[in-house]
């Protein structure tokens, strides 16, 4: 029963990556931290204290750390590249397409404050439409990864993984919920099987997912919640699997819904499983300052919005 899934405390999933970068690091020499004037707020303290030799501070100037990356990887180095999500991505979308993807770089694109979650910083900051942007990528593998201990995991697995990769996460405290779940880049991970609706969920939202599920169930509607770490490669023999069994489903992301996990699991159902899909996210828009509670009631990202998507692509399930 999802009821039964507890968190064991709130940890902020920046600080999985923190502490995975440094777990990395003492595995492999080769591991190499960058950042763009944001070390204290990406959670390097302790990397830059073990390893100080391996830290390359680059200022504020995003697109020279992109290239920097680059380069290090043709010495054999695992460039793992940090700040924001918003200057992560969009402000240096030209040297990620040329300079990492084209040239299938091994450079890890490490995102923190991600999505409305980032709160009072405001829309200037809280980027909706990086999935989208590095999902197009060839050859670009996008992890989100949903809770502290799942940052923390994926972080150490980009480490061993061959290939440009951009690891999206967050700012505020989350419930920790994953501590004793495997993670597997390109699988999804299943939290309860059902039979009437699939929830598909990535970040921050796959514990709200689990908290709308509960409520299904005490409705008597059995529900399957999915965690969908991994945009791309999507592990659609998961998702078609789901689908097939209940026939309709709800997406659920901290993201715009042109673009992002939504997009990805429609293509998935169009092709092999067509069944109705109601689409939790942001609407076309950007965000706004705001506590991040009150900015996921606001753009309709919280539970009871999952429990009413669920009604009503049941409803349209007939």
């Amino acid at each position: 029963m999802l009821k039964d899934i507890q968190s064991t405390g709130n940890k902020d999933t920046r600080s999985g990556f923190g502490d995975g970068i440094v777990e990395a690091a003492r595995k492999n020499p080769n591991v190499v931290a960058l950042t763009a004037d944001l070390a204290g707020s990406l959670k390097l303290n302790q990397f830059m204290k073990e390893f100080p030799e391996r830290f390359i501070q680059c200022g504020i100037a995003e697109a020279n750390m992109i290239g920097v990356a680059a380069g290090l990887t043709i010495g054999g180095k695992i460039p793992f590249t940090t700040t924001f999500a918003n200057f992560s991505t969009g402000r240096v979308y030209d040297q990620i397409r040329q300079s990492v993807a084209y040239s299938d770089k091994n450079v890890k694109i490490c995102a923190s404050h991600a999505g409305l979650t980032l709160g009072e910083d405001g829309a200037t900051h809280q980027i909706l439409e990086d999935i989208g942007l590095m999902k197009m990528l060839p050859g670009m593998t996008v992890i989100v990864p949903c809770d502290y201990a799942q940052t923390k995991a994926a972080t150490e697995a980009i480490a061993e993984y061959k290939g440009p990769v951009y690891l999206r996460f967050g700012r505020p405290a989350w419930p920790i919920f994953t501590t004793d779940r495997p993670f597997e880049i390109g699988k999804a991970q299943q939290f309860s099987t059902g039979k009437d609706i699939s929830i598909f969920a990535c970040g921050h939202m796959v514990w709200n997912a689990i908290q709308a599920g509960a409520q299904l169930e005490e409705k008597g509607i059995s529900v399957e919640v999915i965690n969908i770490h991994t945009i791309k490669p999507l592990d659609e023999a998961a998702v078609i699997a789901s689908l097939q069994k209940t026939r309709c489903a709800v997406t659920a992301e901290e993201h715009n819904i042109i673009g992002g996990l939504g997009d990805s699991i429609a293509q998935v159902a169009a092709k092999h499983c067509p069944v109705p899909i109601e689409y939790v996210g942001t609407k076309d828009t950007f965000g706004e300052s705001g506590t991040p509670s009150q900015l996921l009631k606001k753009y309709g990202l919280d539970v009871p919005d999952i429990v009413a998507a669920a009604e009503r692509t049941l409803k349209r399930k007939g």
